[in-house]
């Protein structure tokens, strides 16, 4: 089965083709991403009705690239996958729109995904996936979740952040240091060139049981230590690494805990932060000490792609689930209240 993948929850326009008929990486036939940062920088975030209409320009001419890309045709497409949610819900309905009139004009199934669940089973994408039951950290800009996966679709929510997100943390934090948006990949960079251990901070939550995160303590100790220093590009540089140090610690030490608490060995990262290159080591080295593994998706699919929704797509399609021609997306969804993919599926 071939499944056009269509992402427009936020500020990337995504689109790919997976083959179910091709194991592994092979099935990803082709996939393109349109990032929107040039777009919002000036106002230093996402402007939701800017994203809606850049969708807009963008989306078919990516369509047809892709599609080209593949060596296909729209008469190639055995089914269409588009996120319905959670997202902007304008950029969500840009998307839904496109997805629901092509498959409508192609006579093919359609399904809405749900966008952290493409995110969830993106490493199911690589060579040598791992098999369900394992734990997921889902950890990007919005969301930073554990999560038992005890089958595709049948998911346990461990523990979550009672504030910012881990992606979000790393973006505040760049933009309090003076770090240009979108900051949390630049504040990474810099860590490069820190100094380990100059700047030590608190490892949030760690200190008491539990799976919840919260970082907004973390951002106001890095603000803090960040204006009573001298402020100068290696300080800079070295809050960074401290900061950077402290978010991946805390990271790995949740994940253990999940880890004991569902009885398993198998940590699946996925969601932007997951392409820090800190965080997975440092999950890499904490698996191979249980005896176990950490899976990630490549880096160009840690963030929002359309490759993820064709995926997880393509899975529920073959398990015959779809739903009507409407056009409907949920900005708001508990990934919980989704169905189970049946086992035989994929």
């Amino acid at each position: 089965m071939r499944v056009l993948g269509i992402e427009t929850s936020c500020d990337e326009t995504g689109v790919a083709v997976y083959d179910t008929g091709l194991s592994g990486a092979a099935g990803l036939r082709a996939h393109a991403v349109y990032s929107q940062i040039a777009l919002h920088a000036e106002y230093g975030g996402v402007v939701p009705e800017l994203a809606s209409r850049d969708h807009v320009r963008k989306l078919l001419p990516l369509v047809r690239q892709t599609l080209a890309e593949a060596g296909l045709t729209t008469a190639d497409i055995d089914g269409v996958a588009y996120t319905a949610g959670p997202g902007l819900v304008g950029a969500l309905l840009v998307g839904a729109g496109v997805a629901r009139s092509l498959a409508w004009a192609l006579e093919v199934p359609a399904v809405g995904v749900h966008h952290m669940e493409g995110h969830l089973l993106a490493p199911l994408m690589e060579d040598d996936p791992p098999e369900a039951p394992f734990v997921a950290l889902l950890v990007s800009g919005g969301h930073t979740q554990l999560v038992a996966v005890d089958a595709i679709g049948r998911y346990r929510l461990l523990g979550e952040t009672l504030d910012d997100a881990a992606g979000e943390a790393f973006d505040k934090t760049a933009k309090m240091m003076g770090l240009p948006y979108p900051g949390g990949p630049q504040l990474a960079a810099l860590a490069e060139q820190g100094t380990p251990g100059r700047f030590r901070f608190a490892r949030p939550m760690t200190d008491r049981p539990g799976l919840d995160f919260s970082f907004s303590g973390l951002k106001t100790q890095v603000l803090l230590a960040w204006r009573d220093s001298d402020q100068t590009e290696q300080t800079r540089a070295d809050i960074a690494r401290g900061f950077e140090d402290a978010v991946v610690d805390t990271l790995a030490i949740k994940c253990e805990r999940a880890l004991d608490e569902a009885g398993s060995d198998v940590i699946v990262i996925a969601g932007g932060v997951g392409a820090n290159k800190r965080l997975r080591a440092k999950l890499q080295e904490m698996a191979a000490k249980r005896g176990g593994r950490a899976c990630f998706p490549r880096p160009s699919l840690c963030t929002d792609n359309g490759a993820m929704i064709a995926f997880a797509g393509a899975l529920r399609l073959e398990a015959g689930q779809h739903e009507a021609a409407e056009v409907k997306v949920t900005p708001r969804w508990d990934m919980a209240t989704l169905p189970q993919v049946s086992a035989n599926a994929g």
